[in-house]
């Protein structure tokens, strides 16, 4: 007997001519993107970076508006509410590479090639994740209670500030030891290309070295995102996509918001609140109290309305003193 259902059942809450498009559709949007508008390493401007994020936004609310229409408001809300809560996991990521990008003083032009297939592995993760949480559920529904509980745990962690909090230790990266124990690594970058020769070896380049620090971060992410996105809907196909739509903004955002990510040091507290709130929702359940998808998504849009109106109205008086 299985111990759960296989995640490969998760898929007959939609035709699969219907998964089939939303992949293909997303294929093209990447090939396009790296074949065509990125072929050549750059410096992505703000204005570009702009651009992208709001023909991604753009393309996950026409997404939102056909799945409203086709399978009704109920679905067409949870995937806008899961959408924006993994948009704000998003940021809090953005700063995290910037981080990252910093310590290994990766030059600008070459950061987009490391986000995109940086974002590549993060689908394929994410999709996993999500498939197999799906289908742990749909057997073991008290699971969502832990979730519950840590996602409570962690909007409490998220709120407190703590010291060395902006610090970043790639060194203890216990994928990256492993692999430089087993692989070698050239002394420099090779015109942005993950792998080189060199002294006559096949050598990874530290851009590869930086590749594997946003995977193992995205990782950690992960952990964070699946409980999150699993306290919104169940439906394995509305789970995966908004995932999908969000991650897929994240290399547009991290350009766009490089440079004032201090503007906004309130969404992080916001952040914070709306994983409690839906922490608190899962956990509620258990005393058959149910908060709506509508509640939730009011919810949601008014906490970060106000951390984002917080962090443009109230002036940072470390830098204002």
């Amino acid at each position: 007997m299985e111990l759960f259902p296989l995640p490969l059942a998760v898929l007959d809450t939609m035709p699969l001519w219907a998964w089939g498009a939303f992949f293909a559709f997303i294929i093209a949007m990447l090939a396009l993107d790296l074949g065509v508008f990125q072929r050549e390493s750059h410096v992505m401007s703000m204005k570009e970076a702009i651009s992208w994020c709001v023909v991604w936004f753009t393309l996950a609310l026409g997404f939102n508006a056909l799945l409203w229409w086709w399978r009704g408001p109920q679905v067409g809300q949870e995937f806008l509410a899961a959408y924006l809560v993994e948009l704000c996991l998003s940021v809090d990521n953005v700063f995290v590479f910037i981080l990252v990008f910093a310590y290994f003083k990766v030059q600008p032009r070459y950061q987009h090639r490391v986000l995109f297939w940086g974002i590549i592995g993060a689908v394929l993760m994410r999709a996993v994740f999500i498939l197999v949480g799906v289908s742990v559920i749909a057997r073991f529904h008290w699971i969502l209670y832990i979730f519950g509980a840590f996602l409570v745990f962690t909007g409490i962690k998220m709120a407190i500030p703590k010291k060395g909090d902006e610090e970043i230790h790639p060194e203890n990266n216990i994928v990256v030891r492993l692999f430089k124990r087993f692989y070698p690594v050239a002394p420099h970058n090779e015109h942005g290309h993950f792998f080189t020769h060199h002294q006559g070896r096949r050598m990874a380049t530290p851009l590869f070295i930086v590749l594997l620090v946003i995977e193992t971060t995205d990782l950690v992410f992960a952990l964070d995102s699946l409980p999150a996105v699993l306290a919104i809907t169940t439906d394995g196909f509305v789970a995966l996509t908004s995932n999908i739509f969000a991650i897929l903004g994240l290399r547009s955002l991290y350009f766009a918001l490089h440079g004032v990510m201090q503007v906004f040091r309130f969404l992080k507290v916001g952040l914070a609140v709306i994983l409690i709130f839906i922490g608190s929702k899962m956990l509620a359940e258990i005393v058959h109290f149910e908060i709506s998808t509508t509640t939730s998504l009011l919810v949601i849009g008014a906490v970060l309305t106000t951390s984002v109106l917080m962090s443009v109205l109230i002036r940072d008086g470390k830098r204002s003193g």
